[in-house]
């Protein structure tokens, strides 16, 4: 008979970090009926975490990849605006390189994009219908809605600028409502009156509060068997093909399986486990306008022309965005919440956003050069399950990932659906 880590009948797993994904894995983990270890050094849903942050959008439309065909000629922009809504900085354009070429080629052409577009809706179609269900189990049901999504152009031009994502959403199946500018304004009376078309998505949802979602998912897991362990995780024995413990900055901590979810700092993690991949940080910032709600938008929407989403969420008035290229280590450059605040307040001209009054916030997307996340089995053991890499749909595709990491650590293997996203599609490093 074999044993377990924990001694008992039970296989134990040790799911290596608390964010969305983490703690969705956590939870149908243990409706598998596995002991369930959930590590993670700070408090789950607090400031550190990019859960914390984010536009709060279940957006199962969301099945663009960021690169498209001709992103190529942009590049020179990237480097020479340091401000832009995607830029690299040049300090950090040498490491950063090899992602950037990868994550060109993967959308050099239209077929490529559809191809990651139909595996992405795989994993986000349902995401507003999970996150209802988990939200209910969790005790939080008023933290998600399902009331659509919005997007706001200048003009139709500037819609039909963006005529291949939409078409490539299209063949996936996603369904969407034009407002002209007399229902666009009627909709949403505080907007700025240079928005004159308006798309709404009503299959999505949004969450009234990431952070405080994410912590009561961590309680729900808890409150289901879980263990919460506050340390930091720095490595994996594995021996034979068999994983034996975590390493954590506290001391070992024995283990039957793992499944990193780390986020932008799985990386190392995921090539212990013998499978190297070249992920990379997508820094995010957010303002909030704390107390604040109105004016502002009735219905979360994203703005064309500064590439930003701005949601009234249950602490305030949020607006999020921006990618910049510049890894884990360096220091927020917070001209670019300046950036956010004045956008926003283009946006909405009666309200009042002082800057003095706002919050800010930086935040590392966990991104992966072909827009896909890493879900499957680490090619150095099959006790270890690879789980990050989600880039801008981390949130919304949590719920569907967890799912798919429970039943990859039930039965050690996986299954055509899930080929899009294996971890191994990078090769030996």
């Amino acid at each position: 008979m074999s044993t377990t880590a924990s001694g008992g009948g039970q296989r134990h797993v040790v799911v290596i970090g608390a964010g969305a994904v983490g703690c969705a894995s956590a939870i149908e983990a243990l409706r598998r009926g596995l002991q369930v270890t959930l590590l993670e050094p700070g408090e789950p849903g607090g400031e550190q975490a990019s859960s914390f942050g984010n536009a709060g959008w279940f957006s199962s439309h969301s099945v663009v990849p960021p690169a498209l065909p001709g992103a190529w000629r942009k590049v020179p922009g990237w480097l020479a605006d340091p401000l832009g809504p995607l830029a690299v900085r040049w300090g950090y354009l040498p490491r950063a390189l090899p992602w950037l070429l990868r994550y060109l080629a993967s959308g050099w052409t239209e077929a490529r994009v559809q191809r990651i577009a139909e595996a992405l809706r795989t994993l986000l179609a349902d995401a507003p219908a999970l996150h209802r269900e988990l939200a209910r189990e969790a005790g939080v049901p008023e933290l998600v809605e399902q009331h659509g999504l919005l997007h706001v152009y200048r003009s139709r031009a500037e819609f039909e600028g963006d005529a291949l994502a939409w078409r490539v959403r299209a063949r996936c199946g996603v369904q969407w409502e034009e407002w002209d500018g007399p229902e666009l304004r009627a909709r949403e009376p505080d907007l700025d009156a240079r928005y004159t078309l308006g798309i709404f998505v009503p299959e999505a949802g949004h969450c009234r509060q990431p952070g405080a979602y994410v912590a009561a998912l961590a309680r729900h897991a808890e409150h289901l068997g879980a263990r919460r362990r506050a340390a930091r995780a720095t490595g994996l024995r594995i021996e034979g093909g068999r994983l034996r413990a975590v390493l954590t900055d506290a001391g070992e901590l024995p283990a039957d399986a793992a499944v990193v979810s780390a986020g932008a700092r799985s990386g190392e993690l995921a090539a212990q486990a013998g499978t190297p991949v070249p992920l990379e940080s997508e820094r995010g910032y957010h303002v909030v306008l704390p107390g604040v709600t109105a004016p502002g938008p009735r219905t979360p929407m994203m703005a064309a022309d500064g590439k930003l989403i701005v949601h009234a969420m249950r602490d305030g008035l949020r607006a999020a965005g921006q990618v910049e290229i510049a890894g884990l280590a360096a220091a927020p450059d917070w001209r670019r919440a300046e950036i956010l605040r004045r956008h926003l307040a283009s946006m909405f001209p009666a309200l009042d956003v002082p800057p003095a009054q706002m919050t800010t916030w930086l935040g590392h997307r966990p991104s992966l050069p072909d827009g896909l996340p890493c879900i499957g089995l680490a090619r150095g053991s099959d006790d270890v399950v690879l789980a990050f890499g989600h880039g801008h749909v981390g949130l919304g595709g949590s719920a569907r990932t967890g799912r798919w990491v429970a039943r990859l650590l039930a039965e050690r293997r996986a299954w055509p659906e899930l080929a899009p996203f294996d971890p191994r599609r990078f090769g030996r490093g």
